[in-house]
């Protein structure tokens, strides 16, 4: 794999992931759709290659536009690992596990939406070795740009212009820079025709979802009035991630060693998802809260970049991939997977 293609692959990865985590976190299922089921529901999607995955309690449903202006589908039902380990299901380690099952699905789904979409060789999808592949390449130019750098350029701004900066400065200056990094990688992304539409399909998704959280009918024209803005979007989720790394970075003394910072930052990670996990939960269930609504509002600007206005087109295919996989709930409620 050459390096274009790997970064390729981490854009694609990146940019899907802004809206995969809404897959886990919970909106009211309106009373038409339940069916007379009074439940929490698990509903979210994610932007793929000229389509949307969207994910219900029980399924999930791939809606892809074809080259000649049909619509593939790809669906399957959902299995939960939390229902084998109850572990799974506690606080803080819940939001590691959604992470990872939100990316690997996401990663599946980039790869269906790019065989659909031609970019496969003969509308083939890559293996399952070339889907860790380009997960690792993804992770690997991550750990480089978002961690490596930053950290690099940290220790020369203490060697070299604050050599008396302790622990806590230490770690805000190199929680700025990547989050400087992560906003230039972001924008630098947004200009590429691709990304820009996988943009405006994560736009289609957070439309869609709004309108089936106001109970309405899952059409264009109702879709069309919403929001491209949602404040349980994996881009807020990342915003938390960075706020609260710099806390638990500075648990790591900054006078240890180069290596060792930077394995600690990486096994430290999915402490930072969790905690992300659970205040971006809270916040969005408590939207009324002024503090909680302040919290999501960093996460809501960054997705001006992030999401685009969608054509009817694509609202299209963010519709009918929401209403194959609320199929899976309204046919087999008891299978229903609660993460």
């Amino acid at each position: 794999m050459s390096l274009r293609q790997a970064w390729i692959g981490a854009a694609r990865l990146a940019a899907g992931t802004f809206g995969a985590l809404t897959n886990g976190l919970t909106s009211s299922m309106p009373e038409a759709a339940t069916a007379d089921r009074n439940v929490d529901m698990l509903i979210g999607g994610q932007a793929v290659i000229e389509g949307v995955m969207m994910r219900g309690l029980s399924g999930y449903s791939i809606a892809v536009r074809q080259p000649d202006g049909g619509v593939a589908i790809k669906k399957d039902k959902l299995v939960s690992i939390a229902k084998k380990y109850p572990v799974l299901k506690w606080p803080v380690i819940r939001g590691s596990v959604v992470l990872v099952q939100s990316l690997i699905l996401g990663m599946r789904a980039l790869n269906y939406s790019a065989s659909v979409a031609g970019e496969g060789e003969e509308g083939e999808e890559m293996s399952s070795a070339a889907i860790a592949g380009t997960m690792a390449m993804a992770l690997v130019l991550a750990v480089g740009v978002f961690i490596l750098a930053p950290l690099g350029l940290t220790n020369l701004i203490r060697h070299y212009l604050l050599p008396g900066m302790g622990n806590l400065t230490y770690n805000i200056v190199d929680g700025v820079i990547r989050a400087l990094f992560f906003f230039i990688y972001i924008l630098s992304i947004s200009f590429m025709n691709e990304i820009r539409r996988v943009f405006q399909y994560h736009g289609a998704e957070h439309k869609t979802v709004y309108t089936f959280e106001a109970g309405e009918d899952l059409t264009v024209e109702n879709a069309r009035t919403k929001s491209t803005l949602h404040p349980r979007c994996g881009t807020s989720f990342l915003m938390f991630v960075m706020a609260i790394s710099i806390l638990v970075f500075s648990l790591v003394p900054s006078s240890a060693p180069f290596i060792a910072k930077v394995g600690a930052r990486v096994v430290l990670l999915p402490l930072i998802a969790g905690l992300a996990y659970e205040i971006i939960r809270f916040s969005a269930r408590h939207l009324t809260n002024p503090v909680c609504r302040l919290l999501t509002r960093p996460g809501m600007w960054l997705q001006k970049i992030t999401t685009q206005e969608p054509d009817d087109k694509q609202l299209e295919i963010a519709i009918v991939a929401l209403r194959e996989a609320l199929m899976y709930d309204a046919v087999e409620p008891e299978q229903a997977a609660v993460a």
